[in-house]
């Protein structure tokens, strides 16, 4: 079966940088599944490279900033005062919190901390890098009427909600 839309994909990959550092894997043991055709679950320049594919199909993508986890915005770091986190507050943290203007709830990582003050960034950690992505299909099968509508994969057994 091609990779269609309304399709659950089941992939074995490889995410690192363009110099070969390793960020993340999933294997063909324990591989990534997703509902294909726009619903979010990959980045969307992997879908389309992915569009059509068979079973033991490979795919290599680059990914820019802009096609991952966007471009580096100095704006989500923020110095705030100590007494608003925990004693044990320390670099690689993450806290949720609301942007400056109060409109949205963001993930922070604790970056630094020194001199009574916290410094946190709400940039992805990845953001600004390009990336490559290698993919190999492991499976693909039609999609339930049920995560079609979920606009997810399920595993098996159905859904569960946690």
């Amino acid at each position: 079966m091609n990779i269609s839309k309304n399709t659950v994909v089941s992939l074995s990959y490889r995410l690192s940088t363009l110099e070969g550092q390793l960020l993340e894997e999933a294997s063909a043991a324990e591989p990534a599944v997703y509902l294909h055709g726009g619903y979010d679950g990959i980045f969307p320049k992997v879908e389309a490279a992915l569009e059509g594919k068979l079973t033991g199909d490979e795919v290599d993508v680059v990914l820019e900033p802009d096609d991952a986890f966007g471009e580096y915005d100095a704006d989500l770091v923020r110095l705030e005062p100590a007494h608003l986190f925990p004693d044990d507050v320390r670099v690689g943290m993450q806290f949720e919190g609301a942007t400056e203007d109060g409109q949205h709830r963001m993930i922070y990582t604790v970056t630094d901390v020194a001199d009574g003050k916290v410094v946190v960034d709400g940039n992805h950690p990845l953001a600004g890098r390009t990336l490559r992505v290698h993919c190999r299909v492991e499976d693909v099968r039609p999609a339930s009427v049920e995560e079609i509508a979920h606009g997810h994969a399920h595993g098996p057994g159905g859904h569960h909600h946690g």
